[in-house]
């Protein structure tokens, strides 16, 4: 008996000493988290120094990730005068409505946004094309409901609108995306510039996707598509969601609320061709 007891109380020291040293380890599922953070800034040409800026956190656990941002300064809403919706070939229809602003994890470029020299053909103005050496193709679409792939890179009916906004959502990351992430050629993008501001070419040369909008005359000019701000996601040391302007999310779904998409005889998928609505978004997430 006291041979045993002798034993017990030796082996205490030693699962003591275990303990301590599991309590230092993470949890298995720790190992598979990251967080990551871009700040948006003009894009050249495009959109003037100062005019517009933004800020992304993206906080990812395996193969969820939440995404929190804050935007300002984009082009608030689309001209009312006929004739100037017209040589920008957008229908009537849609005067005065929020401008929808789609943007988009892009990946496998150049892990960068780009700068003057992008635009190659020396018009003023950098194309969504013309950036993608920068950037890369589209990975993730930051729609706010349904699909976040790149099938859905330019439905405006899932894209945030106005001059500022904010917007959180949590989904399931695609593999493709989560890797270029983690190699540093994860970069934000947010498309579409401001009327008053944009460069002169972007209010007269089509844009570089081939889009016409249903009931156009002709293309959609390069306003509506070209690169707006961007940012290159880095790693962050932060280990939570900045509070304040970014409102809590609930579920997979939370995104914009009213933000001001458009009403209208359906979705335009832009490069797709489905038609614009005018549905207006106002408030916060919940």
């Amino acid at each position: 008996m006291q041979t045993k007891k002798k034993l017990f109380l030796a082996a205490v020291p030693a699962a003591a000493c275990v303990a301590a040293l599991g309590a230092g380890v993470p949890a298995a599922h720790a190992a598979d988290s990251w967080s990551y953070q871009a700040n948006l800034a003009p894009v050249a040409l495009n959109t003037p120094n100062g005019a517009a800026s933004g800020h992304v956190m993206i906080m990812i656990k395996g193969d969820q990730a939440t995404v929190s941002e804050t935007v300002s300064g984009l082009a608030d809403k689309l001209p009312t005068d006929k004739k100037t919706l017209d040589a920008l070939g957008i229908p009537v229809a849609f005067a005065g409505a929020p401008f929808p602003h789609v943007q988009h994890v892009h990946i496998d470029g150049g892990g960068m946004c780009p700068t003057a020299s992008a635009d190659t053909n020396g018009d003023g103005v950098i194309s969504t094309v013309e950036g993608q050496p920068a950037y890369g193709k589209i990975g993730t679409t930051l729609s706010v409901k349904g699909d976040t792939s790149a099938k859905a890179a330019t439905d405006v009916t899932k894209a945030p609108g106005g001059a500022n906004f904010t917007y959180k959502r949590t989904f399931t990351i695609n593999q493709a995306t989560l890797s270029a992430i983690k190699a540093n050629k994860g970069v934000i993008v947010v498309h579409g510039l401001n009327p008053a501001t944009a460069p002169k070419a972007s209010l007269t040369t089509a844009n570089s996707l081939g889009v016409t909008l249903p009931g156009a005359s002709k293309k959609l000019a390069l306003i509506g598509t070209a690169p707006a701000l961007c940012g290159k996601l880095v790693q962050s040391q932060m280990n939570t969601m900045p509070t304040g302007g970014v409102q809590t999310g609930g579920g997979g779904t939370s995104g914009i609320q009213d933000q001001g998409l458009f009403y209208g005889a359906g979705a335009l998928l832009l490069g797709a061709g489905a038609v614009l609505t005018g549905r207006r978004r106002f408030g916060k997430q919940h």
